[in-house]
């Protein structure tokens, strides 16, 4: 897409992702029993993983910053994403 609008990509775009064994089967392409059924997707990630345009970061459930989109949280981890986020109350504007 960045070469369409005449960028170049220098590093690769960085995913955080909650989990290990998903960056683990990016990195290694020995397939796995329990990963023989293993959806387009994620070989599609795969290759690019290996070309080194998408770098797959670990990143623990509890500084997953789409949590607060998509689960319902505790009150002081959902104040604390949001507030990672940038996000603020409607008090915090007065």
């Amino acid at each position: 897409m960045l070469e369409k609008l005449g960028k170049n990509q220098v590093n690769p775009t960085i995913i955080y992702c909650d989990s290990s064994y998903a960056i683990k089967l990016s990195k290694n392409p020995v397939m796995h029993g329990r990963s023989k059924h293993i959806n387009v997707r994620f070989h599609f990630l795969r290759e690019l993983t290996k070309a080194s345009f998408v770098e797959l970061v670990h990143c623990g459930s509890k500084e997953q910053l789409a949590d607060v989109m998509t689960k319902s949280l505790k009150l002081d981890v959902f104040l604390k994403l949001r507030g990672l986020l940038g996000v603020c109350s409607e008090n915090e504007i007065n």
